[in-house]
């Protein structure tokens, strides 16, 4: 009998079409789990909530993501292994001895091709349209296989705790926020997202973990007014000042009495006439608002929404005043540098035509980093000198130079135990 005559036998042709219909199934279950490990968990979220109930499927999947691949590759390796015996069944049939041989070859041809990298490029090119469409099917097989994966993820579990791997139920080893701020890096890095958009989103992220510590206003760089001076001298100087909220003190500098908004001075003034000399100016100030230094941004931008308050001091554990924080400093920290008519640029960022920077030592690490695009830390120090000096762990002489990070520092200046001004050389691209 030839080739084509035991080919063409019944038996030939159920064998043939059992491998057919094996590597469609096999097919299904490549592509499913491209599909389903790949599918937008914020995009099925929102198409849930819109009632779209395959995309409800999808989620339910997804939430047992263990059990779910367990099942996909339980069916996967089962459909393989019997589609590759009876291959070889038949290619003993019409090749004898060496049909091992052939069938090996063309199996895997065939699964690699056709069940592997043809589903899996469709899967890709097609994310979340083909998770809905395979959700029903995956998830009858899920719960027919539900007995065997539990019996494996146990066997699993119990043989990598023999080397001292634990896998938790729901372990997970990114947060949400970490997720979101890699899928924005991600975003940014391949032209999708724009730096300012970064910065934004990025900002938003940030305020979970950054305290007023690291936004206030130092208190040697607040604009304060002696409330013991004659009233028409502190009328003057609200009047000349670029802020709007001035906090007074008395006595001593640090011991503030209170905060005098320009528009409260002059409703005040408006009552007597612009006679400033009849002002009582710590009766028209208001009650100052003090907050730990440790107080989150978060919190404290909730506390700002809540009490309609947009100035706060901020002291440390003892009590002393450490500086101010304003609602438009915690917003900043989301838009970037908010400037009105009144603002007045802080030249604290020189950039020289050799392509380094000449940089103030109170200039925030933050700022430095949003407005050059720099990744310097901003974990242990606020500013760029106490990155400086933290990393040193002294206080620098003018003309040492430092390299952390890939960043050359030089110190230019050096006031008392202060570093004034450094130039700062980025990384070469």
């Amino acid at each position: 009998m030839s080739l084509i005559d035991r080919l063409m036998t019944s038996e030939s042709l159920i064998t043939l079409g059992a491998i057919f219909a094996l590597l469609l199934f096999s097919a299904f279950f490549s592509g499913s789990e491209t599909a389903l490990t790949a599918a937008s968990r914020a995009t099925m979220h929102k198409l849930e909530g819109d009632g779209v109930a395959a995309a409800a499927r999808v989620n339910k999947l997804i939430a047992r993501r263990e059990r779910l691949i367990g099942a996909i590759l339980l069916g996967n390796n089962l459909v393989n292994i019997s589609a590759s015996a009876l291959a070889t069944a038949l290619f003993l049939n019409l090749f004898g001895d060496s049909g091992v041989a052939i069938a090996t070859i063309v199996m895997t041809f065939v699964v690699l091709i056709f069940a592997e990298v043809l589903p899996k490029t469709v899967a890709i090119a097609r994310t979340n349209r083909l998770a809905m469409w395979v959700a029903p099917g995956i998830s009858f097989f899920v719960t027919l296989f539900a007995p065997i994966v539990l019996v494996i993820q146990t066997l699993v579990r119990r043989v990598l705790h023999l080397f001292g791997i634990d896998i938790g139920e729901e372990q997970d080893v990114l947060s949400a926020h970490e997720r979101l701020r890699g899928a924005i890096e991600l975003h940014h890095s391949e032209g999708a997202v724009v730096k300012d958009d970064r910065d934004m989103l990025g900002g938003i992220l940030d305020l979970r973990e950054m305290e007023v510590l690291d936004v206030m206003v130092h208190r040697k760089n607040m604009e304060v007014i002696d409330a013991g001076q004659p009233a028409d001298v502190i009328v003057r100087e609200v009047l000349k000042s670029a802020h709007t909220r001035l906090p007074l003190w008395k006595e001593d500098p640090e011991n503030i009495i209170g905060v005098l908004h320009q528009k409260d001075l002059l409703r005040a003034l408006s009552k007597v006439d612009w006679d400033a000399s009849k002002l009582d100016i710590e009766e028209i100030a208001n009650e100052p608002w003090f907050v730990p230094e440790t107080t989150g941004l978060q919190s404290q931008l909730n506390a700002f929404l809540r009490k309609q308050v947009h100035f706060a001091l901020v002291v440390d554990e003892y009590g002393v005043l450490m500086g101010m924080v304003t609602l438009e400093d915690i917003l900043e920290e989301i838009v970037g540098e908010i400037r009105d008519e009144h603002d007045v640029p802080v030249q604290g960022v020189r950039p020289q035509p050799d392509g380094t920077y000449n940089v103030d030592g109170s200039v925030p690490v933050r700022d430095l980093n949003r407005a050059l695009d720099w990744s310097l830390p901003d974990e242990e120090a606020t500013t760029i000198a106490g990155l400086v000096i933290h990393e040193a762990q002294t206080i620098p002489e003018p003309n040492q130079v430092f390299v952390y990070y890939g960043y050359k520092f030089e110190i230019l200046r050096r006031h008392r135990n202060q570093i004034t001004a450094l130039r700062v050389t980025p990384p070469a691209d």
